[in-house]
């Protein structure tokens, strides 16, 4: 489901956190270039990976609800294992590793890519933030990025509020800078789709659960701050990027056969 413009409580505090975030964060609002395109490759696929075979999983055992667990699982298992629902049988790191592919990156550079310092940062900050919390501030770190990749957040830039992230502002960049076809752009895709079922469940889980434990201030703050640690990795990409970027020659970037 969409963003819920008529939520009330909670789940309306929550909506403007995210709504401050993308608007804030550098990364969505700069211009993209080659540079960051490799270092999201790079990254993102380390953080897919690590996110749901560590972090996901920790937030998993502490859940008390079996229904939400499952479904923790499920979307992890999605994401590292195989996705049959929306990424034809392929997991989601292994997709994103594709779109490098098709742009000419090297599979053993990807492969032999190691996190960058900001990366480290943000798993080490979200190890005390999901693994090392209360089981629903856990929960809130699981759901809250996610909420990105769904219609209807930030005010500034038109693609990102009518389709989110990954489905919307990223899949246009992308198409843009490289010239692939939606064919090779499933990675981001897939997102629009994916997250909206990931994220909603447990996004009510949250809210219900938040009042029902009288938690609202503890989840309002750690929202605020898993999504500070969501900009500082966003950007340390952005920077990295920018590096590789000065040093590539200028020109049309060159992609891989798209046939």
């Amino acid at each position: 489901m969409p963003r819920d413009p008529k939520a009330t409580g909670i789940i309306r505090e929550l909506d403007k956190i995210v709504d401050q975030f993308v608007d804030d964060t550098r990364y969505f609002q700069e211009p993209y270039n080659w540079g960051r395109a490799q270092m999201f490759v790079y990254q993102h696929r380390l953080n897919t990976r690590y996110r749901n075979s560590v972090l996901k999983l920790k937030v998993a055992t502490n859940t008390p609800d079996w229904e939400t667990r499952l479904r923790i699982i499920g979307a992890s298992t999605e994401e590292i294992i195989a996705d049959n629902e929306f990424g034809g049988g392929l997991p989601h790191w292994q997709l994103l590793e594709n779109v490098g592919i098709a742009i000419g990156m090297s599979k053993e550079k990807i492969r032999a890519a190691k996190p960058l310092t900001s990366t480290q940062l943000a798993w080490n900050a979200w190890n005390g933030l999901m693994g090392n919390a209360h089981w629903l501030l856990g929960l809130v770190g699981n759901v809250i990025c996610e909420r990105t990749n769904i219609s209807g957040y930030g005010t500034i830039n038109k693609v990102f509020k009518n389709h989110g992230w990954c489905g919307g502002l990223e899949r246009v960049r992308w198409k843009e800078l490289t010239g692939l076809p939606e064919s090779k752009l499933k990675f981001f895709k897939l997102h629009e789709a994916a997250d909206e079922v990931h994220s909603d469940v447990g996004w009510k889980a949250v809210g219900h659960q938040a009042e029902r434990l009288h938690m609202e201030d503890e989840v309002l703050e750690t929202a605020r701050q898993n999504l500070a640690v969501w900009e500082h990795y966003l950007n340390g990409i952005a920077d990295a990027g920018d590096e590789i970027d000065k040093s590539r020659p200028k020109g049309k970037l060159r992609v891989a056969s798209s046939r």
